[in-house]
């Protein structure tokens, strides 16, 4: 694991904000995935059991983020499942972003999880994704 995971609570006094440092452009979507996972349940109270394949590609990798993280929402409503964990691998090809990943959960399941927030969707409020001297940040605010 090559990311930090950081809650400030004095970003969105009526929403969830995670900041992520990772060492890499696809450790920082780790780290925002992971944090937005835990956001939703924790992860080692979650089985298997429910699972989809993803791939998104984007020339922005700010849009990508984003677009990938609304897309577990989307699955945490349409589907009623919280996760356990999402395997993923992010590549450069020429100018385009590839995520490819699985969401990996199960059906909300209120006697065997730890719920936490029912997240309504990720916002574009403060949102950003940026690069500084080989260090990945990005900070995300989600509708809760």
């Amino acid at each position: 694991m090559a990311w930090t995971i950081r809650w400030p609570e004095h970003i969105a006094m009526a929403d969830a904000a995670f900041e992520v440092d990772a060492s890499s452009a696809e450790e920082v979507v780790r780290g925002a995935t992971e944090a937005l996972l835990q956001s939703l349940a924790n992860p080692v109270t979650v089985s298997g059991g429910w699972e989809r394949s993803i791939e998104r590609t984007d020339g922005d990798l700010s849009a990508l983020l984003f677009d990938w993280l609304s897309e577990i929402v989307y699955w945490k409503d349409a589907a009623g499942v919280v996760f356990r964990e999402a395997p993923l691998t992010l590549v450069q090809e020429g100018d385009v972003w590839l995520l490819r990943a699985r969401l990996i959960g199960a059906p909300v399941d209120y006697q065997t999880q730890e719920l936490h927030a029912d997240v309504k969707g990720v916002t574009k409020h403060l949102y950003h994704v940026s690069q500084d001297a080989g260090q990945w940040k990005a900070l995300v605010v989600l509708d809760v």
